[in-house]
């Protein structure tokens, strides 16, 4: 934190791909993927978006545990989401080889379920979770993987059951990367409800030289409109690539996203964000660049971890 009531980043500045983050409180928790390491999905606290302490992990062991006796660098945990939902912390991530995984918690620290296969597959990767309060239904949507299944550039949805253990049907393709002009490698989806809209927050165009795009239908399975949200335009800041949405106890709203550094990994970066006049969000300054030094978020003082 710097002393002009300012920030730098990125907040931080070490390998933590594929972020998302949730608020409970005036706490913010923060997953990433953990691929063939155990103990995986690494688990980040914070009281200010900017300062962030490893207070555990929720994935104790990976499994089928035959799968990783040996080192597996390309497989495990791909794009976790967690989520807050009926007083339990939930963590969804895709494994490309065996399907899309959850786990779910009382608190934070634990104790973590083992791993529940939700959906079995080759190829499913980057999967998000919804449960939607105006309605009571629940939903899923994810992304796919060449590698494995030959498939990629698009978004599949699912309704899914309330209580995040199976999925209610075959699924349908609810964004077609190939049908947007310009656009390639759509993945790292993150679904939202906001102001009577189903949002999906997703990059394309690759890691290093990618973008941050945005998708908004009034039904969850379409049809959406997109549009860009974040580049990197004349910046340093590559990707820019995936990340998570979330607004502070002060109504302040936030976008956390990784960018590619090569041997440094993927460090993650703090947006500011707002919502336009016209509905949509801007995410970085207003010519959607990231922005090295923004004002600090506002909330609580910064606090030590309650460990």
């Amino acid at each position: 934190m710097n002393t002009t009531g300012t920030y730098t980043n990125p907040v931080l500045d070490a390998d933590w791909s594929d972020p998302d983050v949730v608020r409970v409180g005036d706490d913010f928790y923060l997953t990433a993927s953990s691929f063939g390491r155990v103990p995986g999905l690494p688990l980040l606290h914070s009281r200010d978006l900017v300062h962030w302490t490893l207070v555990g992990h929720a994935l104790e062991r990976l499994e089928p545990a035959k799968e990783f006796a040996r080192p597996r660098h390309d497989r495990g945990v791909w794009a976790p989401s967690i989520r807050h939902h009926d007083d339990r912390f939930w963590i969804f991530w895709g494994d490309p080889d065996h399907g899309i995984y959850q786990v779910n918690a009382p608190e934070i620290r634990g104790p973590w379920t083992r791993p529940h296969l939700v959906k079995a597959g080759r190829g499913l990767i980057d999967p998000c979770p919804l449960w939607d309060d105006e309605t009571g239904e629940a939903y899923l949507v994810h992304a796919w993987a060449r590698s494995r299944s030959g498939v990629k550039n698009r978004l599949t949805g699912h309704r899914m059951h309330p209580d995040g253990t199976s999925l209610l049907d075959e699924g349908k393709v609810i964004v077609d990367g190939d049908r947007i002009p310009g656009w390639f490698t759509l993945e790292g989806p993150k679904l939202y409800r906001h102001d009577g809209w189903f949002w999906i927050l997703a990059p394309a165009g690759g890691v290093e030289t990618g973008w941050q795009g945005a998708f908004r239908s009034r039904g969850f399975f379409g049809p959406y409109e997109e549009r860009i949200v974040l580049e990197q335009r004349d910046t340093d800041v590559n990707g820019p690539h995936q990340g998570g949405w979330v607004r502070t106890a002060a109504g302040e709203d936030w976008f956390l996203h990784f960018q590619q550094r090569g041997a440094y990994g993927r460090v993650v970066h703090l947006q500011p964000m707002r919502w336009g006049p016209d509905g949509w969000p801007v995410l970085g300054d207003r010519l959607r660049e990231p922005v090295h030094e923004p004002d600090r978020p506002v909330g609580p003082a910064l606090q030590s971890d309650p460990r």
